[in-house]
Order: structure tokens, then sequence, then C-alpha cells
């Protein structure tokens, strides 16, 4: 599989979803996030978009989002249970599998995704991460674990002009959870799930 190709196109997705303003319908919001939903193009589902502003740099923001092993995202993310390296393509692209627990009262039993993700900067100063699903040989379905597919997805900490101390950060969720799920247990958990990404991120970049 030409995993470059499949993240490039994915990160040109994700610029064309940030850049886009109309289509989107506003389902959540708090004081650090706008929560909006369209319908996915990728799959029969949604696609969700959070943006909000969080008090840091968006070096420190990043550090707590980005993507590699032994990271900071594991502990403060309550949807991330593990993260693991599957391989390395270069500095910038990497496979990897991401384990989640089991949500919304135990009705979403635990996950795991495998994709390959892209980080990537932009001459504006924002830092990305691009990511899809994707198959390897070395992380096939486990015992224990309903495989998910996470269709073009990832986050942008965007600088925000005059203001150095503050970072917007856009998330972009397209995730088929797999299993037979309730189309009504699905479109409940991506918005809470969501805000709660937010209010958990915030209090990670205050603690550093």
């Amino acid at each position: 599989m030409d995993y470059l190709d499949t993240v490039e196109r994915v990160a040109h997705s994700l610029l064309g979803y940030a850049r886009e303003q109309s289509a989107w319908k506003s389902c959540r919001k708090t004081n650090a996030v706008t929560v909006y939903w369209r319908p996915s193009v990728e799959f029969p589902g949604n696609l969700y978009k959070g943006d909000g502003i969080i008090n840091g740099s968006p070096d420190k923001v990043w550090e707590c989002l980005k993507p590699v092993p032994d990271g900071l995202r594991v502990k403060w993310d309550d949807n991330v249970k593990k993260f693991e390296l599957i391989k390395r393509v270069n500095d910038n692209v990497s496979v990897c599998r991401t384990v989640t627990p089991s949500a919304a009262m135990g009705i979403i039993a635990p996950r795991d995704f495998v994709d390959v993700v892209l980080v990537k900067k932009y001459e504006d100063g924002t830092i990305t991460s691009n990511a899809t699903h994707v198959e390897h040989p070395d992380c096939l379905p486990q015992q224990g674990y309903v495989r998910g597919f996470n269709h073009p997805c990832g986050c942008f900490c965007v600088p925000i002009p005059g203001e150095p101390g503050k970072t917007q950060v856009l998330s972009f969720f397209q995730t088929d959870l797999g299993g037979l799920l309730p189309r009504s247990v699905v479109d409940s958990f991506f918005p809470s799930s969501m805000t709660q990404f937010y209010c958990n991120l915030a209090k990670a970049v205050k603690s550093l």
C-alpha cells in the first residue's frame, strides 16, 4: 500500500474541511468548543468538527496532541488507552494502532484502530496531524477489541495572530466504530466525547 500517497490525500481533504465555512451545523457548544457536524462523503455516517481556543502556544498544545508512543495523549485523553507504533515510514509518516476503552456506560466495547498518520506543518505555523485507516500485516484484528475505521481525521493547531499564548484547535472526526451499535448511540457519543476532549486538553496544556 502506498502510505505516503494515501496520507497526503488525507491532508488535502482535511485542509478542505478546515477552509469550508458552509454546510456545517452546530450540535453542541460550551465555553471551550463548538462542535459541528455534516454528513460524511467517506462513509454512511457523520463528519464532526470541533473548533475551540486553548490557552497555550501552538507548540505547547501540540506537545499534548502529537501522535507518538509514550506521548502525553494517553495520559489526558479519556478515549486513548494505548498508542502503538507499527511502522515508521519516514520522519513524518507512521502506521499506528490506537486502543480505546469501553464507552457510553459499556454500550460501546473497547476498540482498536490502525491508521497511517502524517504530521504536517504549514507556512503560517499551523501544525497538523492527518490520519486514515489502513491495513498492516503486523496488526491484524485482535480478540477482545472491535476493529474500527477512522476516515480522514486529525487536528490542527493554528496560531492566532497577535496572541502567541493562545491556539485555535480544529479537530475532525469521522469514525466507523464497527459492530452493531444503534445509530442514536453513535450520534450522541461523538459530540459529548469531543466536548470532553477539549476540556481535558485545556487542563493538560495548563499543567505543562
